[in-house]
C-alpha cells in the first residue's frame, strides 16, 4: 500500500526503474464532471502496488514517471483520459490488452475476466465491480479484486504478443496502442459537444453559433461546480434555448424544461451567451453538419458495410476496428473522382487501408458484385465475385 509521499517517491523510483508497469485504476464519475481518482493499482514482474490518490495531496510525480515506462492495462481510455485530465499527460507508450485481442479474433469489448480466463486459465472473482471506493479502510475482497485488475496484465502482454507477432499482426497493434497515447483524443471538442445536441443537424449556422456559445457556458459552469453537465442544463434544453435565441431573462419561461431556479441562478449568463453566439460574424459561424445521407447512399453504405464486414470475418477482425461507419459515410456523400482519390480519401492506416481499399472500390466502380450463396441448403454466405 502506498499512502505516503516517502512511499510514493520510492515507487516512483520503482517505476522508472521497470521495463513495463500494468496499471488499473478506480474512480467514481456519477456525480462529477471529470472522474474522481480513488485507487491506483500498478503490477511489476515481482509484485503489485495499490495506490491511495486520497492519502497522498500531490501524486503528480507518477504521471511523470509513467512517460518513462511501457504502461500495459486492458482498456486503457478510461484510466488514460484520468491522467489527461488530472495532469495534462498521458504515458506515451501503451500497450491495451483489450486492443490487442482485438486482433486475434476476440472481440473488440471482451472483459479483463474472460480474457484473463482464456489466456491464463484464471476465473477472477469480479465480486467488487459497483464497490464504494472511496471508503477506507479496504476490505479482504476488495485488495483481492484490486490486486487481480493487475496481476495478470503483463503475462498476458507477453502472450498477446506473441501471438500477435506468429500472426504478422504486432505492429498493427502496437499502431492502434500508439494512437491511445495522444492526448489530444482525451481534450473537450467543442465541434462534438455541439453535435450531441438533440436537432443541432437541423440548425442553420447562427443557430448553431447561438448553441456553441450555450454549450460553452454549460461547460465551464460544470466544470467550476465539478459537476456532470447534465446537472446544469440538459441536452434538449440547450438545443431548444439555440432555436428560441432569448433576449431577455423572461424569455426563458418558454421552456418548461428550464426550471425556475436555473432561470433564477443561470438566466443572465444564458441571455448573454446567446448575444455572444448573435455577435459572431457570418464568416466564422460554426459549418453546418451534414444531413442524412438518404435512403440511395444509405443503401451505399450497407453495401460497403457488408463488405468490410467479410474481410473482417476473413481476418478474423472486428468490422469496426477496421473502417468506421463514419468513413464509409463520407464515401457515400463525397464521390472522389478516382481510384487515387478514392484511396486517399478514406485517411486509414496502412494495414487498413491494404485490406479494405482495393475490394471497396471495385465494388464501388462496378468491377465486382456481392452474391448470396447457400441460403437455399440453411447456410447462406455472402461472396465479392
Amino acid at each position: 500500500m502506498i499512502s505516503t509521499p516517502s512511499a510514493l517517491r520510492d515507487l516512483c523510483e520503482r517505476v522508472r526503474s521497470a521495463p513495463r508497469v500494468g496499471i488499473d485504476t478506480e474512480f467514481h464519475n456519477e456525480r462529477t464532471y471529470t472522474a474522481r481518482l480513488m485507487v491506483i493499482q500498478l503490477a511489476f514482474e515481482d509484485g503489485c502496488a495499490i495506490l491511495d490518490p486520497l492519502a497522498i495531496d500531490d501524486i503528480s510525480p507518477l504521471a511523470e514517471a509513467l512517460n518513462e515506462t511501457t504502461v500495459v492495462g486492458h482498456a486503457l481510455t478510461s484510466d488514460l483520459k484520468i491522467f489527461a485530465d488530472r495532469f495534462d499527460v498521458v504515458p506515451q507508450r501503451v500497450f491495451d490488452c483489450q486492443v490487442a485481442a482485438s486482433f486475434l479474433g476476440f472481440g473488440m469489448a471482451i472483459s479483463l475476466a474472460d480474457l484473463v480466463r482464456d489466456l491464463c486459465g484464471v476465473r477472477l472473482k469480479k465480486s467488487q465491480t459497483v464497490s464504494d471506493w472511496s471508503a477506507r479502510p479496504f476490505s479482504e475482497k476488495q485488495m483481492e479484486y484490486l490486486i487481480d485488475d493487475v496481476a495478470h496484465l503483463l503475462e498476458m502482454h507477453d502472450t498477446l504478443a506473441t501471438r500477435l507477432n506468429a500472426k504478422g499482426r504486432l505492429e498493427w497493434a502496437i499502431e492502434e496502442c500508439r494512437a491511445l497515447a495522444d492526448i489530444e483524443r482525451y481534450r473537450t471538442d467543442e465541434r462534438r459537444m455541439i453535435g450531441r445536441i438533440p436537432g443541432a443537424n437541423r440548425m442553420n449556422r447562427r443557430e448553431l453559433g447561438v448553441l456553441s456559445q450555450l454549450v460553452l457556458l454549460r461547460d465551464r459552469i460544470a466544470r467550476e461546480r465539478d459537476l456532470p453537465l447534465k446537472y446544469i442544463m440538459p441536452d434538449d434544453v440547450l438545443g431548444g434555448l439555440a432555436t428560441l435565441r432569448p433576449r431577455h431573462v423572461e424569455d426563458l419561461a418558454q421552456l418548461r424544461r428550464l426550471d425556475a431556479g436555473t432561470r433564477r441562478s443561470l438566466g443572465p449568463a444564458i441571455v448573454e451567451a446567446v448575444k455572444r453566439g448573435e455577435a459572431i460574424p457570418e464568416d466564422e459561424l460554426p459549418a453546418k453538419f451534414a444531413r442524412p445521407l438518404g435512403n440511395a447512399r444509405e443503401t451505399l453504405v450497407s453495401l460497403m458495410s457488408v463488405v468490410v464486414g467479410e474481410i473482417a470475418r476473413e481476418n478474423e477482425l472486428p468490422a469496426s476496428l477496421l473502417v468506421p461507419r463514419a468513413v464509409l459515410e463520407r464515401q457515400a456523400r463525397d464521390v472522389p473522382a478516382g481510384r487515387d482519390e478514392f484511396i486517399g480519401s478514406l485517411e486509414l492506416s496502412a494495414w487498413r487501408t491494404n485490406l479494405v481499399a482495393e475490394p471497396l472500390w471495385r465494388l464501388l466502380s462496378g468491377e465486382s458484385a456481392l452474391r448470396i450463396e447457400g441460403y437455399a441448403g440453411g447456410e447462406p454466405r455472402i461472396t465479392v465475385t
